[in-house]
């Protein structure tokens, strides 16, 4: 049976670290960086990694695209209240032309 080459995260003597690819290096003021032919390559290493909590930034020809972030990291999501109460304010439709007269009224004015 072929032995599986296990790697570890370029940089790191941690012995708990997950098993990643040797393509992932260390930029200054970037933080860990892949290109994108080897996170295709090695995905699931990825995950590990960035499970683990660290994040990844993948790049092509050396400019960085993508960052991979745990999802702890995600940003809490605005919650936008009083969406109703602005609806009510707002005058009452009286009648006009529908979108669809719209449309094509826009349209024979341009020749289609």
């Amino acid at each position: 049976m072929k032995a599986s080459r296990s790697s570890v995260l370029h940089g790191t003597d941690d012995a708990t670290a997950p098993s990643v690819v040797r393509e992932l290096t260390e930029l200054p003021g970037v933080g860990h960086t892949i290109s994108v032919r080897a996170a295709k390559a090695h995905l699931s290493g990825l995950l590990e990694a960035v499970a683990a909590g660290r994040e990844v930034v993948i790049t092509s020809d050396g400019v960085p695209k993508a960052r991979l972030v745990p999802m702890s990291h995600k940003r809490e999501r605005k919650v936008f209240t009083g969406t109703w109460e602005h609806l009510a304010r707002m005058p009452k439709w009286n009648g006009g032309p529908t979108a669809e007269e719209l449309v094509r009224e826009d349209r024979d004015s341009r020749g289609w």
